[in-house]
Order: structure tokens, then sequence, then C-alpha cells
């Protein structure tokens, strides 16, 4: 009698699980038929992070993952609808349906991990730091974070990392990168954490702004996605076999080198940088 109640108890658990997964594949379904019927994607991005998401000299929203959700819309038959806001936002416009994807990069171990979806990366970078060019802003290691003026967006991992070290956090909304890096070289900031190829790309595009990115201290390797609301599984796995085509065929290669000054950000690297948890920073 014991082993017959075991059996049905391990039936009835077999069975929860299979209609959990298919009232979840028909969510996810249900979601996609949405956009399909619509015609349309609505992705939110910065507008104002050089080379990923900006705009070029004739205002025209561009940029390396701008271009990749552009092909991957029409490679899924889809009409992509652009809305710029800061990264504050993005996650919020997911949870309400204002869009359906966002420029926003969840990292597999962070919290966020477990509330959205996100894709396969797309971009394999690691974290550096932007500095005056006259003093280094004081900055020779981590630890000399301690009391310096860090700038950036408030939910960043980069801004995370900065006050695990001790620095006091000055928010910005969404800014261009030019604003950034006046403040760091003007003292009203000593320093701005963020992606490696970003601020090495922004210093060059303005030369007159007399900062650099800090040689030699660099941490935190990293991989960049793309957001979803959570239980839009179809559209992350259209999103995911539209990314590996498109890096089969070589269009992630040449819109990288494109935008990122002839590198190839798509793939993989290994970096031996140290790794800094910051899952117990609010």
């Amino acid at each position: 009698m014991k082993k017959m109640y075991t059996y049905i108890a391990l039936a009835f658990s077999m069975f929860l699980l299979t209609a959990c997964a298919s009232k979840k594949e028909d969510q996810g379904q249900a979601q996609w038929d949405k956009i399909e019927k619509k015609g349309e994607l609505t992705v939110a991005t910065s507008g104002t992070l050089f080379p990923q998401s900006f705009h070029d000299k004739k205002n025209k929203l561009t940029g390396y993952d701008v271009e990749i959700i552009k092909e991957v819309g029409k490679r899924l038959g889809l009409k992509v609808k652009f809305t710029e806001m800061g990264v504050d936002g993005m996650l919020s416009a997911l949870n309400s349906s204002q869009v359906d994807m966002a420029g926003y990069s969840i990292e597999k171990d962070s919290k966020n991990a477990k509330k959205f979806l996100y894709t396969d990366a797309h971009k394999y970078s690691f974290g550096s730091m932007i500095v005056r060019q006259s003093d280094d802003s004081g900055i020779k290691l981590l630890k000399d974070l301690k009391g310096k003026k860090a700038a950036g967006a408030s939910t960043t991992s980069y801004m995370k990392v900065a006050k695990k070290f001790g620095a006091k956090l000055v928010i910005y909304d969404n800014v261009t990168n030019d604003v950034y890096l006046e403040d760091v070289a003007n003292g009203r900031t000593d320093v701005i954490l963020n992606d490696f190829y970003l601020q090495s790309m922004a210093s060059k595009a303005l030369p007159d702004i007399p900062v650099k990115v800090l040689k030699g201290v660099y941490y935190n390797p990293s991989e960049a996605n793309f957001a979803i609301k959570l239980g839009n599984e179809k559209l992350q796995k259209k999103v995911n076999k539209t990314l590996a085509e498109m890096k089969k065929d070589g269009t992630l290669t040449k819109l990288s080198k494109e935008f990122f000054a002839g590198q190839d950000v798509s793939k993989e690297k290994k970096y031996d940088f140290k790794k800094i948890d910051v899952s117990d920073v609010d």
C-alpha cells in the first residue's frame, strides 16, 4: 500500500511539472503571437552609449547593439521600434510590457537573472576605469576608489563595484559620453567604471577631453546580452537562433569591426582578471 501511495505521489508530481511546463510554453507562444501579429519588435536602448547605441552626425540612431537588433528584426520578419531611455528605466519598461526587449545586459549570477530572461552573448569584455590624464585621479589600484567620486547609472554592476570599494556615487541619467568625460576632466567626478571597449572608444572619439583609460587596472570579465521579459521564452529562442546564425555567417564580426575600430568583440576571450563579487551590494 505504501508503494502505491509513493507511485501516486510521483505520478501527481510529474503531472504538475508537465502542466506547468505546458502553461509556460503556452504563455511564451501567446506573447510571440502578439508580437508577430503586430509585426513589430519594441526595444529599449540608451541612444547615448557610443559605440553600441548612439546618434551619428545625421542624428540617425545606430551602433553595434542597434544594428544587431535591426538585423534580428529583419530576419524574423519584424519591424523594430526603438524607445530611448536610461538604463535604470529599462527593466521597469520590460515588466510593464512597454517594450519586448532591452539593451540591458543581465549578469548570469545576479538577482535579475531570476527576474528576467536574457539572450546569448553578442559581446565579451571586462571592466576598466576612466580617470584624469594629469594625475590618474589618484587611483593606482581598485582599493584607491575609497572616497573618490564615481560617475554612472545607479543600477549597474560597475557602480556596485565602486560602492564596494568605498567610492562616493554620483548618479547620472541617460547622458552622453562627453558629459561623463568632461566631468571627470573638470573634477566634478573622479572616475568612471565601465566596459573597457566602450571606454576606449569613447576616450579616442573625444581626444580633446583630458581623460584616459587607466592602464592595467582591469576586473570582472563580462558578457553583454539583451534582456527579455520573464515568460517570453519563444522570443528568447527565436532571437538566440538568429544570433547564432549571425555569428556563424560572420555578421556579428562584421558589425563589431565596424563599430569597434576593427576589433572583434563578438568572440569570447579568456581574461585572467579579478572577479569582484557584488552580490552583497545593494
